[in-house]
């Protein structure tokens, strides 16, 4: 089975953490590897690796193929060196010291822990997924904030709106009021003015009426005195 010794990346957005894992190079990129072999730091100052260097040998020995950038790790450590060495044939003491010297020189020190044992990984992991979901929880929550947000945006939004179209219904109906009331008003004012036409006119009738009869009285008042007279005067006569 074609293996190959390459990164994969378990950080978090912004902060990368990457496992240095043996996968079967056959399968795509879907996350699956056989083993988790150490860890890459890449921003810490100075970068850090630490790695399960039994393994990564039983690997190497395996024929599996370290990818470019794990390649460089594994030469600065001075494992694919140990791995030449031991396909020589050299003695172990005799490779244990090259791979110092060779750490010396690319400026690892002799001292630094760079082996992890598969509890340690497991933690790291953990920690890791820990961080990851972290993250996507505060992620999601602030994608709800944002929504929550926009809804009352969207709802003040609305209540302005209506409140703007029942003004504006409520002007055209004041207006019509207003404009029904002074009609009205002018109506009760030309009904007044007809009432008061027609009792002066009355008035004037019922006046006209008693001056008519004051001067018949008279006139038949002067007639009958006009009748007496005539009457005294054939008297006179006859006598």
């Amino acid at each position: 089975m074609p293996v190959t010794l390459r990164l994969r990346r378990i950080g978090r957005r912004k902060h990368p953490v990457w496992a240095v894992v043996a996968a079967d190079n056959r399968r795509a990129r879907d996350g699956r590897y056989i083993e988790d072999l150490g860890r890459y730091y890449p921003l810490e100052q100075p970068s850090r690796t630490e790695l399960d260097e039994q393994r990564v040998m039983h690997w190497l020995e395996q024929g599996a193929q370290p990818s470019d950038t794990v390649r460089s790790m594994l030469s600065k450590r001075g494992l694919m060196l140990a791995l030449d060495l031991r396909r020589q044939g050299k003695e172990t003491e005799e490779i244990r010291e090259a791979v110092s010297e060779h750490r010396e020189k690319h400026g690892e020190g002799a001292g630094e822990e760079v082996s992890l044992t598969a509890e340690e990984r497991r933690k790291q992991a953990l920690e890791a997924e820990r961080e990851r979901v972290a993250e996507l929880e505060a992620e999601e929550e602030r994608k709800k904030k944002e929504e929550e947000r926009k809804r009352r945006e969207a709802e003040e939004e609305q209540e302005k709106q209506a409140a703007t179209e029942a003004k504006e219904a409520e002007d055209p109906a004041a207006e019509e009021s207003d404009e029904a009331d002074e009609q009205a008003e002018a109506r009760a004012e030309d009904a007044e003015a007809t009432d008061a036409e027609a009792a002066d006119a009355e008035e004037a009738e019922a006046s006209a009426d008693g001056d008519g009869k004051e001067a018949q009285a008279a006139a038949d008042e002067e007639k009958a005195a006009g009748a007496e007279e005539t009457a005294d005067e054939d008297d006179d006569k006859a006598s």
